[in-house]
């Protein structure tokens, strides 16, 4: 399945109506150079891999996820992000479809970053190693235990939308998964590690409504250097 989701079309549907709402101030020349907050000019990151040398996650599934879904949220970032610069330049402009456009800044900023966090974190043998190992048994038990239940988080959002996220709780010092519903869910001080995309243009082409299979898929791609690294960077 490619492309963007249903909930995602509508959302993107409500930021062209607030470009309408901006019309009268593009027009008079209100509009000023942007902030770097509102600069719009964020760029696609490049695989780090090469997607026909994954197991299990076919080339053309990887490559339309990243030029569709991924690529098409940098975009829309830019989109708003150039559209709340020229709400700011309008004085009259409407604290409830700036609110609207709020929400989207954050929408497709999570979109972005989990997305660059899903596939920067493939390519690798899917063996867990590192001082990241040692922390999942900490945390978990054992390796074994964690991955039962990252698994389950996972597949609790099989056949709808959301992202299973590892992430290290800085406020506990633990690690935790934890289930976000869509791309604005996440622990005020996690830090991901780990991001599983489970909306269905994730593993559609590739496995259909087999979930389970993708996850598996998923895990053993994984580059456990990267997660190792990501650890260390949030402790």
């Amino acid at each position: 399945m490619a492309g963007i989701s249903r909930r995602e079309a509508i959302a993107t549907a409500s930021i062209g109506a607030a470009g309408l709402a901006l019309a009268p101030s593009a027009a008079s020349g209100q509009a000023t150079a942007p902030v770097p907050a509102f600069a719009g000019n964020h760029q696609p990151k490049p695989l780090r891999f090469d997607p026909a040398r994954l197991t299990g996650l076919s080339e053309k599934l990887i490559t339309s996820h990243w030029q569709n879904n991924y690529q098409g949220s940098v975009r829309a970032l830019n989109m708003v992000e150039q559209r709340l610069a020229a709400a700011m330049a309008d004085t009259d402009f409407p604290a409830v479809i700036y609110g609207g456009l709020k929400r989207e800044e954050l929408h497709r900023t999570g979109s972005v970053i989990l997305h660059e966090l899903y596939f920067d974190g493939l390519g690798g043998d899917g063996k867990p190693s590192g001082s990241v190992a040692q922390a999942l048994a900490a945390a978990f038990g054992s390796i074994e235990a964690w991955e039962a239940e990252f698994r389950r988080t996972a597949m609790s959002l099989a056949g709808g939308s959301g992202w299973c996220v590892l992430s290290y709780n800085q406020s506990t010092g633990s690690l935790h998964n934890y289930w976000a519903w869509d791309h604005m869910h996440s622990a005020v001080t996690g830090a991901p590690l780990i991001a599983l995309d489970m909306y269905e243009h994730s593993y559609h082409m590739d496995y259909g409504t087999a979930a389970a299979k993708y996850v598996d898929a998923f895990l053993a791609n994984l580059d456990w250097e990267i997660v190792d690294a990501r650890l260390a960077a949030a402790r």
